[in-house]
C-alpha cells in the first residue's frame, strides 16, 4: 500500500494463489504504513480461499488469527450481526499490526489498484512515530493536488472519523471509494492552522514509473510503487539510458506494491542472483532476479522513512550486493509477509504469517534498512553529487 491512498506495503509474494508479501503503505493509504496510499498493496491474490476451522477445534492445536476470524464471522452472520466488525474484533486482539479487514468491495478495489489505477483522492499517507497521520505525497492533478493539499500536511480525520493512532489500511480504507464523484471531507492541519476540505473522489493512474535526465547524463527513476508493469518500465529506462549514464533510482515515499515487480526491477541492474529470503510458517523460500541486468552503469538508490515493503526489499538486495550506494535516511522497516483469507460473508482478512530477509540475511520489519550515506536535509543533490563521482562497479 506510504502508498497513495493506499498501503504502500509490498502486498503478496505469490504462492499458489494466496501469499501476500504486503508493504507497509496503504493507497490512499500511506506506509502504510506505517504508511498506507491510495497505491497497491505488495502482491497479489485474486482468489483468497475460505479456510476451514474444523480440523483445527477436533485436533486440539492452537488456532490461528484467521481460524477464529472466520470463526466469529460466521457467529456473527447466524445472530444477524456483521461478520466484518467481528472479524476486525478479533483481528484487533492479535496484536498483529499489519493485519486488516476488507470488505468485499474494498477488496475488489484494493486489488484493481494493483493494476495501476485506483478510485480515490490522490493522497499518499504514513503514520509517524507518533502515531499522527501525514501525508506523504499528492497526485498531482488529482482532487487533493486541486484542493491544495500538500505533502506534510497532517490527516486527522475522515468524514468525522478520527485517524490518529489507527492502522494506515484503515485510514486507506476510508479515503478510497468504490465509485468516482463520491465526497469525502478531510480534516487536515498543517502549521497551526487546521480546516476541513471536501473532495470528490476520481479514478486516477498511479503512474508508478517517471524517468528524468540529469545534469552530466545521469538517469533518475523515480519509482512511486511496485504496481503491474512497473518492473518491467524500470527495466526499460535502464535499457534506453545513455550508454554508461549512471541511474538514480528514487524509492522516496515507495510504500511497496508488488513483490514480483520489485524483483523484476531487481533484474535491470543485477545478473541473476539472491534478492531476498522469506519464511511463511516456517517454511523458507527465496526470490531471484532473471540474468542478464546491466551490472556496468553506476546506482544511487535513494531512500527515506516512506520507503516501505517490496521497495525496502529491492534496496536491501542493492546494497547487500554491492550494486548500489544507498543515500537518504532509514527505511520505515515494513517487512513482513500476510496471507488473505476469506471469510464466510465475502469479506477478506489479511494476517502476518512470516518476514523477509535481504541477501545477507537481515531482518527488515522493524528496522529498516541504514543507508550508506545518511543524509535528510538535500538527500537528492548528495545523491547526485555521489553518483556523479562512481564509476563502473567493480
Amino acid at each position: 500500500m506510504s502508498g497513495p491512498e493506499w498501503l504502500a506495503e509490498p502486498r503478496r509474494i505469490r504462492r499458489g494463489a494466496a501469499l501476500t508479501l504486503v508493504f507497509a503503505s496503504v493507497l490512499a493509504t500511506g506506509a502504510a504504513t506505517g504508511s498506507w496510499s491510495e497505491e497497491p498493496p505488495e502482491g497479489r491474490n485474486p482468489a483468497p480461499s475460505t479456510r476451514s476451522v474444523a480440523s483445527s477445534r477436533d485436533s486440539g492445536r492452537e488456532r490461528d488469527p484467521a481460524e477464529e476470524a472466520a470463526d466469529a464471522a460466521a457467529e456473527a452472520m447466524a445472530d444477524g450481526k456483521s461478520g466484518k466488525k467481528a472479524a476486525e474484533d478479533v483481528v484487533s486482539r492479535s496484536g498483529d499490526r499489519w493485519a486488516s479487514v476488507y470488505s468485499q468491495g474494498e477488496y475488489r478495489e484494493f486489488e484493481q489498484s494493483l493494476d495501476g489505477a485506483y478510485t480515490g483522492v490522490g493522497l499518499w499517507a504514513r503514520r509517524a512515530a507518533d502515531g499522527r497521520i501525514e501525508v506523504s505525497r499528492v497526485q498531482r492533478g488529482g482532487p487533493a493536488d486541486r484542493a491544495g493539499i500538500r505533502e506534510g500536511d497532517k490527516l486527522t480525520a475522515i468524514d468525522g472519523k478520527k485517524v490518529t493512532g489507527r492502522p494506515v489500511t484503515d485510514v486507506v480504507a476510508l479515503l478510497r471509494g468504490d465509485r468516482e464523484n463520491t465526497p469525502v471531507t478531510l480534516g487536515l492541519k498543517r502549521a497551526t492552522r487546521a480546516w476541513t476540505e471536501t473532495l470528490r473522489r476520481a479514478r486516477l493512474s498511479t503512474d508508478s514509473v517517471t524517468v528524468t535526465r540529469l545534469r552530466g547524463g545521469a538517469v533518475m527513476i523515480k519509482v512511486a510503487a511496485f504496481t503491474k508493469g512497473s518492473g518491467k518500465a524500470v527495466r526499460e529506462a535502464v535499457r534506453r539510458a545513455p550508454r554508461g549514464a549512471g541511474v538514480l533510482l528514487d524509492l522516496r515515499g515507495n510504500s511497496g506494491g508488488l513483490v514480483s515487480e520489485a524483483t523484476t526491477a531487481s533484474s535491470a541492474i543485477l545478473d541473476g542472483g539472491l534478492v531476498a529470503t522469506y519464511d511463511v510458517r516456517g517454511r523458507q523460500r527465496a526470490l531471484h532476479a532473471k540474468q542478464g541486468g546491466d551490472t556496468e552503469r553506476p546506482v544511487v538508490a535513494l531512500v527515506d522513512g516512506g520507503t516501505m515493503s517490496a521497495a525496502e526489499l529491492l534496496t536491501g538486495a542493492l546494497q547487500d550486493r554491492g550494486r548500489a550506494v544507498v543515500v537518504g535516511t532509514r527505511t520505515f522497516g515494513k517487512g513482513s509477509v500476510q496471507m488473505p483469507s476469506k471469510l464466510p460473508d465475502g469479506s477478506v482478512a489479511e494476517l502476518t504469517v512470516g518476514h523477509y530477509r535481504t541477501p545477507s540475511g537481515k531482518a527488515v520489519d522493524g528496522r529498516g534498512i541504514t543507508p550508506d550515506l545518511e543524509v535528510e536535509d538535500g538527500a537528492q543533490e548528495r545523491a547526485e553529487t555521489v553518483l556523479s563521482g562512481l564509476g563502473p562497479p567493480s
